[in-house]
């Protein structure tokens, strides 16, 4: 005996279909005013499902990423800066370095779209299917520390280091503590290891890394695994940021 469509949709979501619940009644009337034949329907109908499964798997990427902000390229100011290197920058969203298994080192002035770049890369990356983690580079090591104190340490730097992209963001933005040389050391040679990409911004010039991190053996590691497979980008120019301020107060001067 055929079931009812209440049967029908409590049989979808005793098999978590949702996808397949959520448009149910729409699909079934295309089929009887003979808009669709019964494969067309149950076709569209499996498509409905594979649709709401990927977005909650790319929603679930993106909680689980870190990522603050979801940011595109389409939306960077290129004429802005000139300097920029939009090829380069273009290249990475392309996603081939991180097939390859590559590094990328983004330095430069303030302000000059380092962070939206790499969250640019990020965002295409958790489309594409890999599993990103991206955080701003101070934060990973008061997060290690209480991960410690928990007994979970093992546990995140596994994320930290099997992640497929990795992006540390602002390194040196902030004083370090003095165990950062060697967790970042740690963390750079595990994914140096496994072929894992990794991708640095930073306002530091490469010869001040040492200085920075108090320990130049551990900074001439760390940029050596960087940059063996790595792609350095220099990004020059004006600060977006104090033309947004700038734009601001004088949007706030005519509203007075």
């Amino acid at each position: 005996m055929p079931m009812s469509m209440t049967e029908i949709e409590r049989a979808l979501r005793q098999l978590r279909l949702s996808g397949m619940r959520a448009t149910l009644d729409a699909r079934s009337l295309q089929a009887t005013q003979g808009e669709f034949s019964f494969l067309d329907a149950f076709s569209s109908l499996l498509q409905d499902e594979l649709d709401r499964r990927r977005s909650r798997q790319i929603e679930r990427a993106f909680m689980l990423s870190g990522l603050p902000e979801r940011k595109a390229l389409v939306d960077f100011d290129w004429p802005f800066n000139p300097k920029v290197p939009k090829k380069e920058c273009l290249e990475l969203i392309a996603l081939r370095f991180l097939r390859h298994g590559e590094d990328a080192l983004l330095i430069g002035s303030p302000g000059t779209g380092k962070s939206h770049v790499a969250m640019s890369v990020a965002h295409a990356a958790i489309l594409a299917g890999h599993r990103v983690v991206y955080r701003e580079a101070h934060e990973i090591f008061p997060e290690l520390h209480q991960a410690t104190q928990l007994g979970a340490r093992a546990k995140l730097m596994r994320l930290f280091t099997e992640c497929d992209l990795l992006i540390l963001d602002d390194l040196f933005l902030r004083k370090l503590p003095v165990d950062a040389p060697d967790e970042l050391q740690e963390i750079i040679l595990n994914r140096y290891k496994r072929k894992k990409s990794t991708l640095v911004t930073t306002n530091r010039i490469a010869d001040d890394w040492g200085k920075l991190l108090g320990d130049t053996v551990c900074a001439a590691t760390i940029l050596d695994r960087l940059m063996h497979r790595g792609n350095m980008l220099r990004f020059e120019g004006k600060s977006y940021r104090l033309k947004e301020a700038a734009a601001r107060l004088a949007r706030e001067k005519q509203t007075v």
